[in-house]
């Protein structure tokens, strides 16, 4: 297997109102744009040739990644007109693979960081005989998620929308978002028109009695699909729970980047990650959390798993948990921001405004 499809923007849009001068997909996990760890771990995985299948916020991709061949890649880039869902967007990337028909295509999904084994599932894929193969992972709580039960020898017997009984779940194995397909079921899925893989393609191939196979992979995984869930993923990657080629430093409680001033009695701690040009003062306390490029913090204050976007300043002792903070916004001294609260970008919040402290 030496190419792939890469889905890229579709739900992952949550933190656009926030970070407006760095959507998303770009902004820095573990001090590289997010793809990047996507793309360099398909590369280690022996993949040379990736379509981008982008919809939202195509045009920041290729002027950053550009020909991919500063990651020893071969990238394309192909943007939908009209949204086309999961298995639309990869219908309408079909025509720039090289694959014969019988060769597999590794698939996945841009708002997932997973420590999959890639390798082993187009192992699985090839020696099933499958026509599609799926990464499955286990969650403690599957309600949130469509089911995917598996027969003794892993393959898969139905696709479950998400239960809403106890009764209904009979399974933990939910769909993680990574799949080998065969090029010629690429060519099957309807053209121009949207298609989901999970309610039309992966159902419909069944009841045609194809193979699909799947592979329950339990190493790391997370759906970066909300801003703590992002945070939260970047601090794995620099404490080495997720893994990526691309990660700086890898494993150590902290990563700062070259440009940024920390004070020689800041405690910064659980695997943040502090950006070019930031500066962090006196005292400060920052645990898990990431701080953009060219942000302040201030004496004294403390952050705890949040996003503190480019340019914006955190004032001397004030508390953030959980937060994420804007470009460019001011949160003044003696603060106390907690519970996932989002700051707008250029906000200006004085001086001992907002406090959540008990009044008991």
């Amino acid at each position: 297997m030496t190419e792939a499809i890469l889905l890229v923007g579709g739900k992952g849009t949550r933190l656009r109102p926030l970070t407006v001068h760095t959507p998303k997909p770009m902004v820095p996990a573990a001090g590289v744009p997010f793809l990047t760890h996507q793309l360099a771990r398909a590369r280690a995985a022996g993949v040379e040739h990736i379509v981008l299948a982008t919809s939202y916020l195509a045009e920041v991709f290729e002027p950053y990644f550009g020909d991919g061949s500063a990651l020893g890649l071969h990238l394309e880039y192909v943007t939908e007109r009209e949204p086309l869902g999961t298995g639309g967007a990869i219908r309408n990337v079909a025509s720039r693979l090289r694959s014969g028909p019988d060769d597999p295509v590794l698939i996945f999904n841009g708002d997932i960081l997973t420590g999959l084994d890639i390798g082993a599932l187009v192992d699985t894929h090839r020696d099933s005989g499958a026509d599609v193969s799926l990464h499955l992972t286990r969650v403690a709580d599957p309600r949130a998620f469509g089911l995917v039960p598996t027969d003794s020898t892993g393959r898969v017997t139905a696709f479950l929308e998400k239960p809403q009984t106890p009764e209904e779940i009979v399974t933990d194995q939910i769909n993680a978002g990574a799949y080998v397909f065969n090029r010629s079921v690429i060519d099957r899925i309807p053209a121009g028109r949207p298609v989901s893989v999970e309610r039309e393609t992966f159902p419909g191939l069944l009841a045609q009695g194809a193979h699909l196979q799947g592979m329950v992979d339990s190493t790391y995984w997370l759906d970066l699909g909300t801003p703590q869930a992002f945070v939260r993923g970047s601090a794995d990657l620099v404490l080495g729970r997720a893994p990526s080629p691309a990660v700086p430093g890898h494993g150590s409680d902290r990563l700062v980047l070259d440009g940024a001033e920390v004070s020689a009695d800041a405690k910064l701690t659980g695997g943040t990650v502090i950006g070019a040009g930031a500066r962090i003062g006196a005292g400060a306390f920052i645990d898990g959390s990431t701080v953009l490029d060219g942000a302040i913090v201030e004496d004294g204050a403390h952050i705890q798993d949040s996003l503190i976007g480019a340019g914006a300043r955190i004032g001397a002792r004030t508390v953030l948990d959980g937060a994420v903070v804007g470009d460019a916004a001011v949160v003044g001294p003696d603060n106390e921001l907690r519970g996932g609260v989002r700051i707008w970008c250029g906000a200006d919040i004085p001086a001992g405004a907002v406090r959540f402290s008990s009044d008991q």
